[in-house]
């Protein structure tokens, strides 16, 4: 939501991919961690069967490979910029479904 905003607001297009290049990797570094968290969560609730028989824990664990995805697709030799904007825009689309989802434990 940061980045539309900063266009809306009329900076350089050259500044904005320098400030993307650098929150967008930081975000999904973020997400990462958290979705971490979120994992050992759902295992305390659920059991370690809740992580990958949990629609939930699947789609925690579909983050977290786009994060890694994301992150390692450089190396690999995916270098263009499509790759890690599917990864990013993946990654979104997961975390709308998660919060769609409701709370573990209250069902």
């Amino acid at each position: 939501m940061l980045l539309p905003a900063l266009e809306r607001y009329g900076l350089a297009p050259v500044l904005l991919q320098d400030i993307s290049a650098v929150l967008i990797p930081l975000l999904l570094g973020f997400a990462g961690f958290c979705v971490l968290l979120q994992k050992l969560v759902l295992a305390q609730v659920q059991g370690l069967r809740g992580l990958w028989a949990d629609f939930r824990g699947q789609l925690l664990l579909a983050v977290l490979l786009l994060v890694a995805a994301f992150f390692v697709g450089p190396w690999v030799g995916l270098t263009g910029e499509r790759w890690q904007l599917f990864c990013y825009l993946a990654v979104a689309t997961c975390g709308l479904l998660l919060v769609l989802q409701p709370v573990p434990g209250e069902q």
